[in-house]
């Protein structure tokens, strides 16, 4: 089972549009030491995503895919 936090500190958001497909002009946080940091950062900068074209995230650590494609969309 996957400790949250995991030890590799290459935690990253993969941003995608409303087709699935990598956006790749707008800033994507980096990469993040732990889980949780990429969570809160995701949790602090899903609004503005949004309105740069980008419609879900999957969050990967290193090259395997942790959770996601995760809608940005949100609830009505």
């Amino acid at each position: 089972m996957r400790s949250i936090g995991g030890m590799s500190g290459n935690w990253s958001w993969e941003l995608l549009d409303a087709q699935r497909r990598p956006v790749t002009d707008t800033p994507g946080g980096g990469t993040f030491p732990t889980q949780s940091e990429a969570e809160s950062w995701l949790g602090e900068e899903w609004h503005e995503l949004l309105d740069t074209g980008v419609d879900a995230v999957t969050l990967r650590e290193g090259d395997t895919v942790v959770y996601g494609p995760m809608s940005l969309q949100p609830l009505e």
